[in-house]
């Protein structure tokens, strides 16, 4: 990584790092955890703007930026906004960006945050928007897999259940094909995982299997990545309906799939995960989302120049 490669830079798009980039990102957020510095970031401002509901990714970046000693302002719904009065989002940036020193922001519509960051001068992290990306929870992942595999080159993780609308599983194939992953991306026929990321995949000759059943494949997994129906996102609430209960996993599955298996969610759930499977040694969507604090205090040293 190139001196001052980070400072100033927005993160939008998983798509924006290299292979490179993203094991620095995860390298320093292995350092932070181990030696914490609650200094770090002192008298810098964090901005959240989430015109979406979120609990995981907002509350984990407030814990970040506290405790690295800087401060947080915000808001947790559009209704207390003055977008609520007409204000366009192009606006709402070029104002707060007076008060803060990087923005945190998600918003439902694909394609906004790179317009946030267009209208900014200071960094905007994308949170989530819409149904397109959601590039810190990726990293999140790979930190998770990380730790809890102890490697990412070469795994065969399964992705399960809404692939379609699920942006986290968007975000974490670009990823994961960097470290020649062969993946299973088990889904209802109406929820498979979006045709342009085939393409990029076939494009870079990555591995991949698309299956109705779970049992099929998961004996050759090594992370499952489960994902709720995203009700949020169905045009039509029948069809939500008719999807929102296709895949129940609890201990039935147990049998069937290798005796490390890890099972990752972003949460979320819903009643895809029972749990009964939490106190397994497979389960580890809690602690992938503790993983978001290092992840989010590394993101915010880098983006604001203060670790090179």
């Amino acid at each position: 990584m190139k001196e001052g490669g980070f400072k100033g830079r927005d993160i939008i798009s998983i798509r924006d790092f290299s292979k490179s980039e993203l094991l620095y990102v995860l390298k320093i957020a292995k350092q932070i955890e181990k030696n914490p510095n609650p200094n770090l970031l002192k008298e810098k401002i964090l901005s959240t703007l989430f015109f979406e509901p979120s609990t995981r990714t907002r509350l984990s970046f407030t814990a970040a930026m506290e405790r690295l000693g800087g401060q947080v302002m915000g808001f947790a719904t559009p209704g207390v906004s003055s977008v609520k009065k007409g204000e366009t989002l192009w606006d709402t940036i070029k104002m707060v960006e007076q008060y803060a020193d990087v923005i945190a922001m998600r918003h439902p519509i694909e394609g906004s945050a790179r317009l946030a960051a267009e209208a900014a001068s200071i960094p905007i992290i994308n949170c989530g928007d819409g149904s397109n990306q959601h590039p810190t929870q990726t990293l999140v992942d790979l930190y998770t897999i990380q730790k809890t595999k102890g490697k990412l080159d070469g795994l065969k993780v399964g992705m399960l259940g809404d692939l379609k609308y699920g942006r986290t599983v968007h975000s974490l194939a670009i990823a994961l094909s960097h470290f020649s992953t062969t993946f299973y991306f088990i889904s209802p026929e109406a929820l498979k995982m979006p045709k342009e990321y085939i393409d990029e995949l076939k494009e870079k000759k990555i591995k991949y299997e698309e299956v109705v059943e779970l049992k099929k494949v998961s004996k050759e997994l090594d992370v499952l990545y489960v994902t709720r129906v995203q009700k949020e996102r169905f045009p039509d609430p029948v069809e939500y309906e008719k999807y929102k209960d296709f895949y129940k996993l609890d201990k039935s599955l147990l049998p069937f799939i290798k005796k490390d298996l890890k099972i990752m969610h972003p949460l979320p759930r819903v009643g895809e995960i029972s749990p009964e499977l939490d106190e397994t040694p497979h389960a580890v969507y809690f602690e992938q989302a503790g993983n978001g604090i290092p992840v989010r205090e590394a993101l915010l040293a880098l983006v604001l120049g203060k670790i090179k």
